[in-house]
């Protein structure tokens, strides 16, 4: 009997750690991607303007995620990657000036609580109780029914933290995924809270070592094709249909999409997915940061919502920014210039610079969004799904996208298995 066909539609960071994790299972993996390059929102490139290596976005993990750590050991690009030796996160207050620092305690017993030099500004331990709430409740409402969305621990890390991590503003953001996120970082101290950076770039650390690793293993990366539709036929998916081929499909092979959910949408009759979407902002300017700057620091009553100092770039994140998508490209990074080169104690003119406004970022995490995204099965027994998109009860990070794809494939090899069984049942 020959070993099935996996077929996995798109090359982002959800595709290629399930045909990272599919690799050595001893079926044949095909992955086919539309686009030029593999990398979808994690991805780095060379920007002419700033005459640098560019990140598409800035993109963080923390010590804590688990999954996405595995996938870099499996890679072995462990070494391009950074992690900080403490869990510590400067905030700065541009209205005020106001400088503080968060630093969670080693372990899960919150000790930082008690030390006004280790939380929030302003914040006493019954606001932190309030916050708590979000970790001990259950089901899934807006943020704002389950907790106080107001106050000096609020607006001085709660907000900041969860408007990075959901991309929503938190007061309308979905509480289980708030409750996940702090269960598995500041629930459990700096162990889980330590910032990982890609100090040579999202695509050295994520994506071209996924590459080789995929080649070496007789694994099937094919670029620019676009799959336009599937055909189903007996509650199964019989072809895929490229631009200038089908491929068509035998009793024992399997897809996995591994695609934005619009276009799972469009592929997939009657898969319900999140159609709301929020946008990200980041702007990059290149210049050269001062010496000693903390390579990460969070914002406080301005646009700007976190400051990254690279080796040759400040680099600014603005999330849920669909508010952002209408200005003017040189007033806002003239604007950004400024809150940037007062938090660095810079005196220079606007350096150049690059504004990347990513409309459909991520879905906007809302319950409602939250409760429209589809499992890892469809209708289909031969159709999973992977994507930051889908029901990892995670919200649409490195993280979540990385999760996806090693639920996808493990769902896969489950049925490849019991297919296994099934045939030498029959035969014996």
């Amino acid at each position: 009997m020959r070993p099935a066909n996996i077929h996995i539609i798109g090359a982002g960071l959800a595709g290629l750690s399930a045909a990272v994790e599919l690799a050595t299972t001893g079926a044949r993996i095909f992955v086919h991607e539309s686009a030029k390059v593999a990398g979808g929102r994690c991805r780095s490139y060379f920007d002419p303007q700033l005459g640098m290596e560019i990140d598409n976005g800035n993109h963080l993990l923390l010590s804590g995620n688990a999954h996405a750590l595995k996938y870099i050991r499996k890679i072995g690009s462990e070494d391009r990657l950074t992690q900080a030796p403490e869990a510590r996160f400067p905030f700065v207050d541009l209205r005020s000036g106001r400088r503080w620092t968060i630093a969670p305690s080693r372990g899960p017993l919150p000790l930082w609580l008690f030390s006004g030099d280790r939380r929030a500004p302003g914040a006493n331990l019954r606001d932190h109780m309030n916050m708590l709430k979000l970790i001990w409740t259950s089901g899934d409402a807006p943020i704002a029914e389950r907790v106080d969305c107001h106050g000096a621990l609020y607006e001085n890390l709660t907000r900041p933290f969860l408007l990075a991590a959901l991309n929503t503003d938190p007061a309308i953001a979905s509480s289980a995924l708030a409750r996940q996120i702090m269960r598995e970082t500041l629930a459990k101290g700096a162990a889980a809270c330590r910032p990982i950076i890609a100090h040579e770039g999202l695509s050295k650390a994520f994506i071209e070592p996924a590459l080789d690793y995929l080649q070496k293993r007789n694994v099937s990366v094919d670029l620019s094709k676009r799959l336009r539709a599937l055909t189903f036929d007996g509650g199964r998916v019989t072809t895929l249909h490229f631009d200038d081929h089908s491929i068509d499909l035998t009793q024992d092979d399997m897809v996995i999409a591994a695609v934005p959910p619009n276009i799972a949408a469009s592929l997939v009759p009657g898969l319900s997915t999140p159609d709301a979407f929020n946008a990200i902002v980041n702007v990059h300017f290149a210049i050269t940061p001062p010496t000693g700057m903390p390579f990460m620091t969070g914002i406080v009553g301005a646009t700007s919502e976190w400051l990254f100092a690279y080796r040759d770039r400040l680099s600014v994140t603005i999330s849920a920014a669909n508010h952002l998508l209408k200005r003017p490209l040189e007033d806002l990074a003239k604007e950004i210039w400024r809150e940037v080169a007062q938090i660095a104690g810079v005196d220079a003119p606007l350096p150049p610079w690059r504004i990347l406004r990513e409309k459909r970022a991520t879905f906007a995490a809302t319950p409602d969004q939250n409760r429209r995204r589809p499992g890892v099965r469809t209708a289909y027994a031969n159709l999973l799904l992977a994507g930051d998109w889908t029901a990892t009860g995670l919200p649409a990070t490195i993280e979540g996208a990385i999760t996806s794809g090693v639920i996808a494939a493990a769902e896969a090899q489950m049925q490849l298995q019991q297919r296994k069984i099934s045939t030498h049942a029959n035969h014996g």
